[in-house]
């Protein structure tokens, strides 16, 4: 199978399905030097693990974060670093009936057909689980970011018809409301609007956002390294997410020039915008200001109503799905797209190394 690794220089590549013996992440391209133990990465972890709320599909799993390789005595030794996540709370049973028929919304009917076989088991490696090495990943991205000055931080920006209010952003928020949202008034809403949607069998869908603060200048490369089309491809492999925007998104199309061009002035003696229309990026490069961008996911496809279909074999037929699901996906997806927004961005900047002829000369020209 092509497409389990992602990255130039700080790689990764996940592996594991979501019933199987675990899962997990190698991390080729860190740099030596860097203190890490399990309990950095754990934290991210905890962030996107099942179980934690009422929002949440009741799957109990501890995500308990193994450093296997790559480090020695708390600090990375620059060779490729194992991280492994142990799966405990499986209940294949609960997909027998779905061995034989496709679930709308889901990647059943596809992978059957890419591959004329498919792990019925909770997706296997189409399932939201494989998430899990992409955030023990990215956790090592963000602190190396964190060295760098570069913060990165997601939340919920809007969950069914219900959007936070920017006005009241709360960052502490993010990490105590049930749906990740910077407004605890959203929040709340937003909580009633997924109960009634349980209560009625359904799912509701939302976007997400994040913020790069700290980033450069000059980060990123024209044509086909664009920093903002690695973004949307980062992103966008994230399952259930249907668009991304960067900046403005979608509303440039509705502008004139005058509007949408972000001015340029000079701010104790540093160039800077007057507008950040742009989302932080001009022509795939970074521009020093902060970059901005959204995602928008899906309902759940996982209902439990019944639902029409066809079985391998062409007939028509009727679901009913079975097992422990999220009634939406966006809050546990939140720290997903800060993870894999920082993989991106610290892969940008270590390519960004050997960007400039003088840069290389005092990197490596020793010292007279």
């Amino acid at each position: 199978m092509a497409g389990s690794t992602y990255g130039n220089i700080f790689r990764i590549t996940t592996w594991g399905e979501s019933h199987g013996k675990a899962l997990g992440v190698v991390i080729d391209g860190c740099p030596a030097g860097l203190e890490l133990e399990e309990a950095d990465i754990q934290r991210y972890l905890d962030r996107r693990k099942p179980g934690v709320s009422r929002i949440a599909t009741p799957r109990k799993e501890e995500d308990t974060v193994e450093i296997l390789s790559g480090v020695f005595e708390g600090r990375t030794t620059g060779t490729p670093i194992s991280l492994m996540v142990r799966n405990t709370s499986q209940r294949s049973g609960d997909y027998g009936e779905i061995a034989s028929c496709y679930r709308p919304g889901h990647a059943d009917y596809t992978f059957d057909k890419k591959y004329g076989f498919r792990d019925y088991r909770g997706g296997g490696r189409s399932s939201g689980r494989e998430t899990v090495g992409r955030v023990a990943a990215g956790a090592v991205a963000c602190k190396i970011l964190e060295a760098l000055g570069v913060r990165i931080c997601a939340y919920t920006r809007s969950i069914g018809p219900v959007e936070a209010d920017m006005e009241k952003f709360d960052e502490m928020a993010i990490r105590e409301t049930l749906t990740a949202m910077p407004d605890c008034e959203a929040d709340a809403a937003a909580v009633t609007c997924l109960e009634q949607a349980r209560m009625e069998r359904d799912s509701l869908g939302g976007c997400m956002e994040c913020v790069v603060e700290g980033l450069p200048a000059g980060i990123g490369d024209p044509v086909f390294e664009k920093l903002d089309a690695n973004l949307a491809k980062a992103i966008m492999s994230i399952g259930a997410v249907k668009a991304v925007e960067i900046g403005d998104g979608c509303r440039v199309s509705r502008s004139r020039g005058s509007e949408n061009n972000d001015a340029f002035r000079m701010e104790e003696g540093r160039t800077v915008k007057t507008t950040n229309h742009a989302g932080g990026i001009l022509g795939g490069i970074s521009d020093g200001d902060t970059v901005r961008i959204r995602a928008y996911v899906k309902p759940t496809p996982s209902i439990f109503r019944t639902q029409q279909t066809v079985n391998r074999t062409g007939e028509e037929t009727e679901l009913n799905i079975r097992g422990r699901h999220d009634p939406v996906i966006v809050p546990r997806a939140v720290v997903v797209m800060e993870c894999m927004t920082a993989i991106t961005v610290l892969d940008a900047m270590l390519l960004n190394l050997s960007a400039r002829m003088d840069c290389v000369i005092k990197f490596y020209r020793k010292e007279e």
